[in-house]
């Protein structure tokens, strides 16, 4: 049943993901859903076209939640290396309350045959690395976009499948990864377009994150 503080969309989302975290994902069906909620079929439809609308729903939610991260004090006052740590994390942290069914997620779109899910999957990609960017305020141009748009794609993927089999006390580990492959990227762009290093103002610790609440 829907609580209160819930709208149907959300409801939606929230039981499929339970009845992954129950079962597995691959065995949530929109029916069980529609039971749990105690709504007809045709109401998930004018929400979800189909089951995979919903993965689509739960890491958009991620993507809202690393947005409204650029409204906390002193984030503009990071590096752009500290923003883009800062907004993956805070990404994976989002995901986190259910790592289990977000994994069998990703797993299922790697799946033989299912070339009709795995396309979108590669623009589902791409949009979020494109949010991250701007939310990071990246303003490269041209050649130099293309290679920092290629660079940031390659490292969000790997911390994402490390994140996944990451079991470290606050993905601390995956913190780790992540920050030594974006400290590798910068020195290189540095390296090759001669910038200066940019001096942060404040540290990732030093500003408002998230609470567990707000994430959920």
């Amino acid at each position: 049943m829907m609580t209160g503080s819930e709208n149907v969309r959300d409801a939606i989302v929230n039981t499929a993901v339970a009845l992954g975290a129950r079962t597995s994902w691959e065995a949530v069906r929109l029916y069980d859903i529609a039971a749990e909620l105690n709504i007809t079929l045709d109401e998930i439809h004018s929400h979800f076209r189909e089951k995979e609308d919903l993965v689509d729903a739960w890491f958009d939610r991620a993507d809202s939640i690393m947005l409204r991260e650029t409204d906390s004090p002193g984030f503009l006052t990071l590096t752009p290396q500290q923003r883009i740590h800062c907004l993956i994390m805070i990404w994976l942290d989002a995901l986190a309350i259910e790592r289990k069914v977000t994994r069998q997620m990703i797993l299922a779109k790697l799946e033989l045959g299912h070339i009709h899910i795995q396309i979108p999957a590669v623009m589902r990609i791409s949009r979020t690395v494109q949010w991250i960017r701007e939310a990071a305020q990246r303003d490269a141009t041209f050649v130099r976009r293309a290679l920092e748009e290629s660079a940031l794609t390659t490292i969000y993927l790997m911390t994402f499948f490390f994140w996944m089999q990451d079991e470290s006390l606050g993905s601390n580990r995956t913190r780790q990864f992540l920050d030594r492959n974006l400290s590798l990227a910068m020195w290189l762009g540095h390296t090759v377009y001669g910038d200066k290093p940019p001096v942060a103002q404040t540290t990732i610790d030093q500003i408002s994150l998230p609470s567990t609440e707000q994430i959920r």
